[in-house]
């Protein structure tokens, strides 16, 4: 069950969007990356939110630079512990097929 996107998401997934379909084209040098930037900053705002997604998203833009070596850097399943703490997300729960003391 998905929840619904909150404003504060649709906006931060609209400003990205608005640059995949604006910008993007004109920078021919691509992501080094896998997914590529904006399409990562995509999935981690829809996964963990405006603040978490937007502070994944910031983080892989400043790793993608000429010395890095890039290459399969997915979205975490976690939002970093600093916005769980915080309150801003909640943390991920193991599922109960992945605890052995919850079987019978």
């Amino acid at each position: 069950m998905r929840k619904t996107p909150t404003f504060a998401q649709r906006f931060m997934m609209g400003l990205v969007r608005g640059y995949q379909l604006l910008f993007s084209h004109w920078i021919q040098a691509g992501c080094r990356y896998q997914p590529s930037c904006s399409a990562y900053a995509m999935q981690a705002l829809a996964r963990h939110g405006a603040c978490a997604g937007s502070y994944l998203a910031a983080a892989r833009i400043l790793r993608c630079n000429p010395f890095c070596l890039g290459g399969h850097d997915p979205v975490p399943d976690n939002a970093p512990g600093l916005f769980t703490r915080l309150g801003c997300v909640q943390p991920a729960r193991p599922s109960p097929s992945s605890n052995p003391e919850a079987s019978p």
